[in-house]
């Protein structure tokens, strides 16, 4: 018997962690109960792999000195802009409102109009076509070095999509999802023009609810018209002044928002580092709440199931344990991981093979596996009752679109197989295949990449921020498009080119991909 664990509770997004834990084992005798490992161990019924190299020294020095060359410039040109010499095109202060409270802070604006600039046509590229395997793009060219767009009215055609969400490949505009889509936009139209507490309630949304509860395995659920504010607007109303929130440095903008909006006391703990989470919740049930030192009146642990900068997989069954001998309440974002992980697709819970009724608040949305819009809340039924009554996005957002209600309902019986075919089940595997291919030939290639060997999404190191415009352009010359991310998204000696696997994409396509990286 051999369990390999090296540094599986010290590491973050710097450190090299290869976190493996084989379970397959009926004796764990050589570990003595003491152990914090042997007891993790017994959590995990699967292999466990994350990696995250560490940035070479002479990477991150070159990557040093090239913002700084970045940055000497960008002084220079601010300098040449303020002596006329150079037009600015971004908005200023007028000459006569030089006195006044300044309405735009230059030093804030600094890295959009120096370095931003220079690669700003690897981003927000128009889209003329489904944002399926392969897409079409609308050709655009520059006059000013980044500044405006032209289009020229040429497409690209059949540009190979490695950025879209589409997991499992239901952004299509043919099939059963498409069909059943058309088909309830002619009976119930576009949109609602109402909230869910006035006349917005669709026998639709009743349906989606109980289907998406009867996936999750939960009691009860509700569906909100945007994922973004699934999340922001829920959490206020679950905790509040004296209530103390756990959040994962790398957790997404709209739990930080959404924590930031409650009023709740805020601390931050490492990456899926359960050593640094634990020491956070001991600290919190000693000392309570700050001068008063009272109990805090709840504490909420929030997690994602997959990030989606890093391409790693929460350490669920590690958090779940910590939050039972805390008593504390776990909140799971499984925006990325609904649809995309588990036998069944039914994200991280199903991965691990855990009991639903564990996590206290289980949220998703709809934008990515199930290529529609929206988000999910699922739960115990009165947690579900007073959402209904104390959600900002309950009361006063406008009802979900009726045709994205049913996209929802028809690719959620796919993937559950209630559609009489085994569709659902074959996409799952080829996600599954793909992932595991994909990630395997960039690593044999020479490629550092980060995250979980089972995530589809894969972050794939530039470091240097000359390779983050290069890198994409020379993607889209080759009929590729990507996503290219750098500072102050990523830390700043950590720029990389980010690929979403889909069930969609063929083998040849990702071979399209391989032999670029071998010219």
């Amino acid at each position: 018997m051999r369990i390999q664990s090296p540094k599986p509770f010290n590491c973050n997004c710097h450190d090299v962690s290869i976190f493996v834990f084989q379970c397959r084992f009926t004796s764990y005798s050589s570990f003595p109960p003491q152990n914090h490992h042997a007891s993790c161990t017994l959590l995990y019924k699967k292999p466990f792999v994350e990696s995250f190299e560490e940035t070479p020294l002479l990477v991150a020095v070159l990557t040093y000195i090239g913002y700084g060359i970045l940055t000497i410039f960008g002084y220079l040109r601010d300098f040449l802009r303020d002596w006329k010499f150079e037009k600015c095109h971004l908005a200023r202060e007028r000459e006569e409102q030089k006195d006044f409270v300044p309405l735009y802070q230059d030093f804030e604006n600094f890295y959009t109009r120096n370095l931003y600039m220079r690669i700003r046509d690897n981003w927000n590229r128009p889209i003329c076509s489904i944002p399926g395997a392969k897409m079409d793009l609308v050709e655009r060219v520059t006059p000013d070095y980044n500044w405006t767009f032209e289009h020229t009215g040429n497409v690209l055609k059949d540009v190979i999509n490695m950025g879209s969400y589409n997991y499992l490949g239901f952004a299509e505009n043919t099939g059963t999802c498409a069909d059943a889509a058309s088909e309830c936009t002619v009976k119930y139209g576009v949109g609602v023009s109402s909230t869910r507490q006035e006349i917005g309630n669709l026998d639709k949304h009743e349906e989606l609810e109980k289907l998406v509860a009867r996936f999750l395995g939960v009691e009860s659920s509700m569906a909100f018209g945007m994922g973004f504010a699934t999340n922001s607007m829920n959490i206020p109303a679950l905790t509040g002044k004296g209530c103390l929130i756990l959040s994962d440095e790398l957790n997404h903008a709209s739990l930080v928002l959404g924590a930031r909006l409650s009023g709740s006391t805020i601390r931050v703990f490492k990456h899926n580092n359960m050593q640094s989470l634990e020491k956070l919740l001991r600290d919190a049930i000693v000392h309570g709440q700050p001068r008063t030192h009272r109990p805090w009146k709840k504490i909420l642990v929030l997690v994602e199931g997959i990030y989606s900068m890093e391409g790693s997989i929460v350490r669920l069954p590690e958090v779940i344990a910590l939050k039972k001998k805390y008593k504390a309440y776990l909140y799971l974002d499984e925006a990325h991981s609904i649809g995309a992980l588990g036998p069944r697709g039914r994200g991280v819970v199903d991965y691990f093979g855990l009991d639903p009724s564990d996590v206290d608040i289980m949220m998703g949305t709809f934008t990515k596996s199930f290529g529609a819009a929206g988000g999910y809340i699922g739960g115990k039924k009165e947690l579900i009752d007073y959402l209904c009554l104390h959600s900002h996005s309950a009361v006063h957002a406008t009802s979900m679109s009726p045709p994205i209600t049913q996209q929802i309902i028809t690719s959620m019986k796919c993937i559950m197989g209630e559609d009489g075919t085994t569709l659902g089940q074959e996409r799952l595997c080829q996600l599954s295949e793909n992932t595991t291919y994909f990630r395997r030939r960039l690593h044999e290639m020479g490629f550092i990449i980060y995250g979980n060997n089972d995530s589809p999404v894969v972050p794939l190191m530039l470091y240097m921020p000359a390779k983050i415009g290069a890198f994409g352009r020379e993607m889209l010359k080759r009929n590729i498009g990507t996503v290219v991310v750098g500072f102050p998204a990523t830390p700043i000696i950590e720029s990389r080119a980010r690929f979403c696997v889909s069930a969609a994409h063929t083998r040849e396509m990702l071979d399209k991909k391989r032999k670029f990286g071998q010219s």
